[in-house]
């Protein structure tokens, strides 16, 4: 597509030929000479697309003014804000927290224990010293009691559910880490999406201001030939009409611009004011790159890493319900004293080591623990079902991105020659209207083919950039 610069606006192409109009219009003589200008220059509008700049579209929004946003930098952005990715990395690192504890759960804890206690003497005694030696409690070993013990517990393993756990935490954390990997992927596919989504936007307000363009000098020079009594009154409404339809385009697609906008704003965190432009999209298709890309690549998407992560977390759990029916043994191993006194006597008697071991057999629990060993394998059984529904789903998603990315070059291209031979029609059939050969209708229609045919052409080369991506990202790029 051809965009009219502000060097070129600003010389004598436009004005030029207007005051020549103007003073030709003025003269009876010069009626049709004025006429024969005026379609010379809607044709030379129409085609390249130079013409004036309608009152609201010669200044160009705030937006523009800074230097583009690459899509690198809308994609770094994008990473940085708050987002489903930001949560899946938290996410992650809650599951590397997960593992520690249960690393920790294989090993013995260190521990400190104290305790003071006191147990009222009895009630009748029955002589005076029992009153201060016996402890109302006999569950209590005396009146005052001072103990500190200082070792290490923990449980053995002999089940296997401890290390059944550890398994299962670092296999959820192999699945949280590949979690992390998809959330960051689709995060980027959005902020690419939306970036060409601001591109096309952008590149529709630019057709639809040069369409308006076209059309506003065409309504301005039919309004002259009307006022010298060349063409009839409703060749004028004609052109009006035109007019209004290239001005309400040019409103949805400074709407659709603003929509587009405020999305990629979102996703990088500019302010709602702040001035955000994008890079035009790529004007050149390339159907090479797409068929440079091969099927065998998709076992590298994370998806795969996911799913076999969380089928082996499925099997782990399977070992955790299977240990809860085996026994669990217990164990301490402590160094300090208990005592009734701190007197040094006393406190030498009563110090030294006490180990204990405690074991756990279970015998019966109304088949509790054998549910959830069968729910476990039930489960292990559905991931397992979703790693072939997730195969045929990935397959699926590349060959369609694939096929999309060549049809939208395919279409692009046919665009690009449908765009040339529409600026040819607008010409050919401008020039047959002023020599009395076509109605303004064949005239009309030729501007709004081209106005459409140059839609066509930006929403190709939209839809072969996203159907590129897509493609990349179905093959674990």
């Amino acid at each position: 597509m051809v965009y009219s610069s502000p060097s070129l606006m600003s010389t004598g192409v436009d004005h030029g030929p207007r005051e020549a109009l103007s003073r030709l219009s003025r003269s009876g003589e010069g009626a049709k000479d004025a006429r024969s200008v005026a379609f010379v220059v809607i044709a030379m509008t129409a085609a390249l697309g130079v013409g004036p700049a309608p009152a609201a579209a010669q200044q160009e929004p705030a937006s523009e003014a800074g230097a583009p946003l690459s899509v690198d930098r809308a994609i770094e952005l994008a990473l940085a804000q708050v987002s489903v990715y930001q949560q899946a990395v938290i996410d992650e690192r809650i599951a590397a927290e997960e593992v520690t504890q249960a690393r920790a759960a294989l090993l013995p804890r260190a521990r400190s224990a104290s305790t003071a206690s006191y147990n009222s003497p009895v009630h009748h005694p029955a002589t005076a010293s029992d009153s201060s030696l016996n402890p109302s409690f006999i569950a209590q070993n005396a009146v005052h009691e001072y103990q500190e013990l200082l070792g290490v517990t923990g449980e053995l393993d002999i089940a296997g559910g401890l290390r059944a756990a550890l398994r299962k935490n670092r296999a959820l954390l192999d699945a949280a880490h590949a979690g992390t990997q998809i959330a960051r992927r689709a995060l980027i596919r959005g902020a690419r999406e939306a970036y060409y989504g601001l591109a096309l936007a952008t590149a529709k307000r630019h057709a639809a201001e040069q369409s308006l363009a076209a059309a506003e000098e065409f309504e301005r020079v039919t309004a002259l030939n009307a006022d010298a009594g060349e063409v009839p009154e409703i060749d004028l409404i004609r052109a009006r009409l035109l007019t209004a339809a290239r001005r309400d385009d040019l409103d949805q697609a400074r709407s659709g611009e603003r929509i587009a906008a405020a999305g990629l704003r979102l996703l990088t965190g500019y302010g709602r004011e702040q001035a955000i432009v994008v890079e035009p999209l790529d004007p050149a298709p390339a159907p090479q790159e797409v068929e440079a890309i091969s099927a065998d690549a998709i076992r590298r998407r994370p998806e795969f890493a996911q799913i076999e992560a969380q089928k082996r977390a499925a099997h782990a759990e399977i070992g955790i319900a299977r240990a809860e029916r085996w026994p669990h043994l217990v164990y301490s191993l402590d160094e300090g004293f208990d005592s009734n006194s701190f007197a040094a006597a006393e406190f030498r008697q009563h110090r030294g080591l006490l180990a204990t071991a405690n074991l756990d057999v279970p015998l019966f629990d109304w088949g509790a623990s054998r549910s959830k060993q069968r729910a476990a394998e039930l489960r292990a059984k559905s991931v397992e079902n979703q790693t072939v529904l997730l195969v045929r789903d990935l397959d699926q998603q590349f060959y369609t991105a694939r096929d999309e990315a060549l049809t939208a070059a395919r279409r692009a291209e046919n665009a690009r020659r449908a765009l040339a031979d529409a600026e040819k029609n607008d010409t050919i059939s401008i020039a047959r209207y002023r020599a009395g050969e076509a109605p303004i209708l064949e005239a009309t229609d030729a501007q709004a083919t081209l106005a459409n045919q140059r839609i066509v052409m930006q929403q190709a080369l939209y839809d072969f950039q996203i159907a590129r991506e897509r493609l990349r990202e179905a093959a674990g790029e």
